[in-house]
């Protein structure tokens, strides 16, 4: 038997196993099997922590399609809590510091890109406002937070329907990584923003997904410094000036810790 803990960051929740202290791997049939809400232990992702050479602790990220990414912002949060300490974690993104700070958890989720290549897309255009349409979302702005995110503005963001365009957009050729959507609604500092989050679908937050779109709405200068960012699971804080660090501040819960054997699952 295995243990694992069951957290969530504003309704995005995660099964967290720590490696470090048994043995279990991971293939993307196991991912999918553990992730499945009616016949595993159910989450939006699953979050392997192992040992790392340049961090304090690593972070492997698996979707509930069985799929490995790159980041994952409420994840890293839920990692900081769980451990009760200050952390750097070493992802396939890059390195994402985190700190308490108070009931809350402060990460830094490293600098924002937003070349062509970075991003990446199937060929150079202007990133800022792709010369992109699908239905009624159009000219996008292409954000990578250590993950591949496109974000639409539009007037109001629950007209969009984003269970039929999300699975659309996420999949269409011109990201060959694939690609988180966001689409949001501004009214001064504050967001509403809904997320088609890649290899997961609608989600009641996604991290990264709100870094992406206070970037996108600092740079285009549609708000400032520091942007309070609601989705439909809570609010998260945004603090981002050209060449620094993204800075995300928000809450991460504990819900259970439990006890599963991993051989069940594939």
């Amino acid at each position: 038997m295995g243990e694992f803990h069951k957290m969530h960051g504003l309704g995005n929740d995660f099964v967290i196993i720590d490696a470090r202290l048994q043995s279990i791997e991971i293939s993307p049939t196991r991912a999918q099997m553990i992730a499945d809400r009616k016949f595993g232990i159910g989450c939006d992702q699953l979050i392997l922590l192992l040992t790392s050479e340049i961090a304090d602790v690593r972070m492997r990220i698996f979707n509930p399609d069985g799929s490995e990414v790159e980041a994952c912002g409420n994840a890293s949060r839920c990692v900081v809590a769980l451990l009760n300490q200050d952390l750097n974690i070493e992802t396939l993104g890059g390195i994402i510091s985190g700190k308490l700070s108070g009931n809350d958890v402060e990460v830094s989720m490293g600098e924002a890109t937003f070349g062509w290549q970075d991003i990446p897309l199937a060929f150079a255009m202007n990133t800022d406002a792709m010369p992109l349409a699908w239905d009624n979302l159009a000219a996008p702005m292409a954000v990578n937070m250590g993950n591949p995110h496109a974000v639409f503005f539009v007037d109001d963001v629950d007209a969009v329907d984003l269970r039929q365009l999300g699975p659309t957009i996420e999949n269409d050729s011109v990201f060959p990584e694939r690609v988180n959507v966001n689409v949001a609604s501004i009214a001064g500092n504050e967001i509403h923003l809904n997320v088609w989050e890649r290899g997961a679908g609608l989600t009641g937050a996604c991290g990264t997904g709100a870094c992406a779109t206070a970037v996108a709405a600092i740079r285009q200068g549609k708000a400032t410094s520091p942007v309070t960012v609601h989705q439909s699971g809570g609010t998260l804080t945004i603090d981002w000036s050209p060449g620094q660090p993204v800075i995300m501040t928000g809450s991460a819960t504990y819900v259970f810790k439990g006890q599963a054997d991993w051989d069940a699952f594939g």
